[in-house]
């Protein structure tokens, strides 16, 4: 029976200095996440709280699901010198190289991790405002939900997925590919132009996806170079005896709630479906890079890809087939893995809703598809002011889509379907979720952060004033809940007491 499908998102912001001569973001990155938790260390919202790093003890990126890292497989580089902490809702919030990155909390659903993203941003707005006290007068750092440069630079929005041991990883890799390099109708955040060396301006004016450009290997290690649709990071931040963590990095930062939604909810799902073995035969693809590349340029949704069989389809075909065989799989065995009855039943109907619009027009779905949206509003400017895709402004435009401060965003403009609550964001941005581990972590963070002398995804290590720290494990992210330890922790009034009752 397929485990629970704990997932997460982590997004890395692109990022921007205004008014500055010279910008380096790695420094314009610390300054804004510093910023941030010097406001939380001076009690913003009449708590406060002292500043946690991240415990790099458990780092271990270079292992690879192959079995052996290949000689040409490059590992992510640990940056341990690099602002680093651990926030109180349970999220990671760092420098990665040169951006800044906020990693949510592990949540037990796909509609909880639109929660703690929406948080994220809601936490980078604020690092925003609290920024412009550390910089010079006619400064400003300024923040973008992107995942490219526009001069060929490319940052991830990566997700996380628990998934079985006992699934071997070649079927995650033979199921996996399609579903990712298909779901890009409806996860991609769409983009002006193209960024892969030697490409035709004039035959790439707009495409569905912003990150297809920068693929270039089916299966790989890398995350910054060569990039694979498959990656084979083998580093489960958990019990890796029952669990390997699918480390996707082939999706789009979305501005729209329902493409975020879509894009973890559907991948869960298949990915339930291919530990309960309800996938049937895989549909290969006979070319899966050269396939994303199509995809992403195919604004018609007509173009068949290649596959393995020597037959064809469509994009939009082949995710019917993935929705039918969903949809069979959901009365057969039920959809218990993507958390509660209304999320998986939301998932399912979201998938075919925004299935039929794309096939009906794309327009159809522009208030949930961020490509969509972009389309209509790009289309309607262009024909508003009689200028083609060339024109610069255009590529203005495409940034400000993705502008997190308020009054700027035209993402936030648009007209997107809202799927969480402004208060139920406002608390994620300090609160754990109640139904993961990350309820344990944000909670121990809250009460005992002067005891805390660091922490990570599977543990936290105290001081208690005793000869030796006491290192917390947490190696089972469905535990370490509220109902697990909340009483617990209402109890004990120091870290020592915690540990303790922890002990009993």
């Amino acid at each position: 029976m397929a485990i629970p499908k704990i997932l997460g998102i982590e997004t890395e912001y692109g990022i921007l200095v205004r008014g500055a001569a010279e910008s380096n973001p790695i420094a314009a990155s610390s300054t804004l996440i510093n910023a941030y938790l010097t406001t939380l260390e001076h009690g913003r919202g009449g708590h406060r709280t002292q500043r946690v790093g991240w415990d790099f003890q458990d780092e271990s990126p270079g292992i690879d699901a192959r079995g052996e890292a290949l000689l040409l497989s490059l590992a992510p580089e640990v940056e341990t010198h690099l602002v680093n902490a651990v926030l109180t809702n349970g999220a990671r919030y760092y420098v990665d190289h040169a951006h800044p990155e906020f990693s949510c909390p592990e949540t037990a659903d796909a509609l909880s991790a639109v929660v703690y993203d929406r948080a994220g941003e809601e936490i980078l707005v604020q690092s925003m405002d609290a920024a412009r006290a550390f910089l010079p007068d006619g400064e400003e750092i300024v923040v973008y939900k992107n995942n490219s440069d526009g001069k060929g630079n490319s940052y991830g929005c990566h997700e996380n997925y628990l998934v079985d041991r006992a699934v071997p990883f070649g079927q995650i890799v033979l199921h996996g590919t399609v579903h990712l390099v298909t779901r890009q109708v409806f996860t991609g955040a769409g983009k002006v132009g193209s960024e892969t060396p030697g490409s035709d301006p004039d035959r790439v004016p707009f495409q569905i996806t912003q990150r297809a450009d920068f693929f270039e290997e089916e299966v790989g290690l890398e995350t910054t170079l060569k990039r694979p649709i498959i990656n084979t990071r083998d580093e489960p931040h958990a019990d890796a005896q029952k669990y390997r963590r699918l480390h996707v990095i082939a999706g789009d930062a979305n501005m729209s709630e329902t493409a975020t939604f879509l894009k973890l909810g559907t991948t869960a799902l298949v990915l339930a479906m291919l530990e309960d073995d309800a996938l049937g035969p895989p549909v290969g693809l006979a070319r899966p890079v050269p396939a994303m590349h199509q995809v992403s340029r195919d604004l018609s949704l007509r173009t068949p890809l290649e596959l393995d069989d020597h037959t064809t389809a469509t994009a939009l075909e082949l995710q019917f087939g993935l929705l039918e065989r969903a949809e069979r799989y959901a009365e057969a065995r039920g959809l218990a893995a993507l958390g509660p009855p209304e999320v998986g039943s939301a998932v399912l109907e979201g998938w075919r809703s925004v299935l039929e619009g794309l096939e009906a027009d794309p327009d159809q779905v522009a208030d949930r598809v961020d490509w969509a949206a972009k389309l209509r509003l790009f289309d309607a400017y262009r024909g508003r002011h009689g200028i083609g895709w060339e024109d610069p402004r255009l590529r203005a435009m495409d940034l400000q889509y993705h502008d997190l401060r308020p009054g700027s965003s035209l993402g936030r403009r648009v007209g997107l379907r809202e799927l969480v609550d402004a208060t139920v964001v406002e608390r994620a941005v300090s609160e754990p979720p109640d139904d993961t581990r990350a309820f344990f972590r944000g909670a121990c963070l809250a009460k005992f952060s002067h005891d805390i002398v660091a922490a990570n995804w599977d543990s936290i290590v105290f001081d208690t004033g005793e000869a030796a720290l006491h290192r917390v494990p947490m190696l089972e992210p469905a535990r370490g809940t509220r109902a697990h330890v909340g009483e617990l922790l209402d109890r004990a009034t120091t870290a020592q007491e915690l540990i303790d009752l922890l002990g009993r």
